[in-house]
């Protein structure tokens, strides 16, 4: 561009007053800035744009009429485009692409899915599923604006947001000779063989569990998805922890689980929504941060006990 916008702003002003002291004032800038885009301009487009009548004012030329009204409908197509600025700024619409720890995954995100677009039915909500590494490299590579996390080992860089939290739990088959119990103790349990949640910051949340208790747990299988942890549980092959309790207390193949509180003093996890600290809220990003703590703050999981 040969010319500013604020160039054509003066050039109007002093067009419509007749006189670079009245457009100085209107806009509120000095009569040299005034005098210097006039000059600007009409050394860049090579035509005159005003008659200077010393002591009298300014009068437009043939060229400058022209000139003048081009000008108008410049500025006022760029006050539209100011205009539609904000509006787009404060919409929400168009893709917004989240992330969610694999193990909260199936519980939570259908009702988030749901419930986001039906009440922006512009706008179409992604959520990829990962451990917690995966989450936060894509955080910080932009390809997600936010993700549901646990409070384990979150870096400095990012703000976490908690939202319930989720005491551990044992699970057995049941046939288990403890499966009519409510509640047992990790103690009761160290001596079977035990199925290990094998993923990032899971493992070592489990694995710290027993160790605080002083106990040494009998791994007997290691196993990336939970899916596969509740069938090998329910066919009695060990017991397994989980933080996550589901309504449904069965295996996918439809073998009968059954939950057993912990009793004693066990470190709870905290979910919650985690973003990159500082970064300003898009409108679709506020909008589902507001959703995840209306639906899920200080409440039971979606689809748990």
């Amino acid at each position: 561009m040969r010319f500013t916008l604020k160039q054509i702003e003066y050039f109007v002003a002093a067009a419509e007053s007749g006189s670079i002291t009245t457009a100085s004032r209107l806009v509120h800038i000095s009569q040299p800035s005034i005098s210097a885009a006039i000059a600007h301009l009409e050394d860049v487009f090579q035509i005159p744009l005003f008659i200077r009548h010393h002591a009298l004012g300014l009068s437009l030329t043939a060229e400058g009429q022209i000139f003048l009204r081009e000008a108008r409908v410049l500025l006022q197509q760029a006050q539209d485009l100011d205009a539609a600025g904000a509006t787009i700024a404060e919409r929400i619409d168009g893709l917004l692409e989240v992330g969610c720890m694999t193990t909260l995954y199936p519980l939570v995100v259908p009702d988030l899915i749901q419930t986001f677009e039906a009440r922006h039915p512009g706008a179409r909500l992604k959520v990829v599923a990962g451990h917690h590494g995966e989450l936060i490299e894509k955080l910080r590579n932009g390809e997600i604006a936010a993700f549901l996390a646990y409070d384990l080992n979150i870096p400095p860089d990012l703000e976490f947001e908690p939202l319930a939290t989720l005491p551990p739990f044992a699970f057995v088959s049941a046939s288990h000779r403890l499966a009519k119990r409510r509640t047992v103790t990790l103690a009761e349990l160290a001596s079977d063989p035990f199925l290990l949640l094998d993923l990032p910051l899971s493992r070592d949340y489990f694995l710290m569990l027993f160790s605080q208790a002083g106990l040494t747990p009998q791994v007997a299988g290691r196993f990336q998805s939970i899916d596969v942890v509740r069938s090998l549980v329910a066919r009695g092959v060990g017991f397994s922890l989980a933080n996550a309790r589901p309504r449904n207390r069965a295996a996918l193949d439809g073998r009968p689980l059954s939950y057993l509180a912990l009793k004693g003093t066990h470190r709870e996890l905290k979910y919650g929504t985690a973003r990159i600290a500082g970064l300003r809220r898009t409108p679709r990003t506020a909008a589902f941060l507001s959703l995840c703590g209306e639906i899920l703050a200080n409440r039971p999981l979606p689809g748990t006990d």
